[in-house]
């Protein structure tokens, strides 16, 4: 028996010391993050406003869908044009928006285009939208501008996401989602802490940062240069396909922190689990390095703290000591939580909202983190054994990055 425990408890040291050594480089990644981000926010860029077109894909009711269509209409931008695009006229984010529009009170705005891109046959439904939306751009549009419906910009977003690409060898710049709990719960917050380790993968490493789909622009020039229209036949996710063009034509993605951009939801469990698994399973079709590296990454976290918990109760209820495990546990979960923190206090600079600073948010991702990384070992698994997803009441088969089966749609 007690060379069983030490057995165990010395595949626990040399786990723990991969995970103490994975942490520090997050640590240190979390740092430099939150660096860029105030260096970032204290730029003032020349002006640079080009008409720009803003493409907005539609499908069902956003929670606060008309707040975020009126933050687009809003935008303190010279001249832009907005280009809604939905599968169908019957889709009943079209009336919501046609509300907003006629609620608009400047005396001058955008102008706006509604477009029906009909079924997809052979890509993901926004995908289809977004290549049948670019081909109505106006001819004097310099620049392309994404933006999702879940998005809520603030005033100087476009300005912001736009001025850097005044520098013709900058490929695309982005923002990234934060999403905000509006009624708190526990799903809600641990989906908010779970995406906020995505965002800060972004920084200084233009060369290694990647298009969010939901707040990106793109020179008009660069994307057809890119060839984008090809890297997106046939795919289900529109911002990894841009970034790989972008990457294949060694062209750099400026991350942009005034374009972090909230998504005031909720969620239950259900669509808890459904997105962040969906999210995985796009990451292995379309960049399966990065969904190894979670796997990987994930796997070492649970096992050490998860089974460590196990561990220190088990060798004290049967008296034997558990000092230094604990010691070690403490270390990864105090490196973990100041990471949370120093992040969420970055963001808060990036994103004017005070729901960012209430101290229900910063006890979520004070505690939740350890949470986040068991959920993103099980979205990584659930990858391992399917490519199926559903995504706004369409479900798909990813058979490869350049392969989409639409399996069954909304009627």
């Amino acid at each position: 028996m007690s060379s069983l425990a030490e057995s165990i408890l010395l595949l626990f040291y040399f786990l723990a010391a991969i995970s103490i050594w994975l942490g520090f480089i997050s640590l240190r990644g979390g740092v430099r993050f939150v660096r860029y981000l105030q260096a970032e926010l204290g730029k003032d860029y020349p002006e640079f406003t080009p008409f720009a077109s803003l493409f907005v894909p539609c499908r069902g009711l956003d929670e606060g869908l008309r707040e975020n269509i009126e933050a687009i209409f809003e935008q303190d931008y010279p001249s832009f044009e907005i280009v809604f695009v939905s599968d169908s006229r019957d889709d009943p984010a079209l009336r919501v928006i046609d509300e907003a529009r006629r609620s608009f009170t400047k005396e001058s705005g955008p102008t706006i285009q509604v477009v029906i891109a009909g079924p997809a046959t052979d890509s993901g439904q926004k995908v289809h939208n977004l290549r049948v939306a670019v081909s109505h751009a106006d001819r004097q549009s310099e620049v392309f501008v994404f933006v999702d419906t879940d998005a809520r910009p603030s005033a100087h977003w476009l300005r912001s996401l736009v001025a850097p690409l005044r520098d013709q060898s900058i490929g695309a710049t982005t923002g990234y989602r934060w999403f905000v709990p509006i009624k708190g719960g526990l799903a809600s917050h641990l989906r908010a802490v779970w995406n906020s380790s995505i965002a800060s993968a972004l920084g200084a490493a233009e060369k290694k940062n990647f298009c969010w789909g939901g707040s990106t622009a793109i020179r008009r020039a660069t994307f057809h240069n890119c060839s984008v229209l090809e890297y997106w036949r046939g795919t289900v996710s529109d911002d990894f396909a841009l970034t790989r063009a972008l990457h294949e034509a060694d062209l750099p993605i400026k991350f942009i922190p005034q374009c972090l951009t909230p998504s005031f939801e909720d969620c239950r469990w259900r669509e808890l689990v459904e997105f962040t698994n969906r999210q995985m399973k796009i990451t292995r079709a379309y960049a399966a390095h990065l969904w190894k590296g979670v796997l990987f990454g994930s796997a070492i976290f649970v096992l050490v703290f998860f089974g460590g918990i196990a561990l220190v109760v088990t060798r004290a209820l049967v008296g034997l000591s558990f000092a230094t495990p604990l010691l070690i546990l403490l270390i990864i979960f105090a490196m973990g939580a100041m990471k949370a923190h120093l992040r969420l206090r970055a963001v808060a600079l990036a994103i004017n909202d005070q729901r960012i600073r209430f101290l229900g948010t910063t006890l979520a991702h004070l505690l939740l983190w350890p949470f986040a990384s068991l959920l993103y070992l099980c979205n990584a698994l659930a990858a391992a054994f399917s490519r199926r997803i559903t995504w706004r009441g369409i479900s798909y088969e990813l058979k490869s990055a350049g392969e989409t089966v639409i399996i069954r749609g909304e009627k």
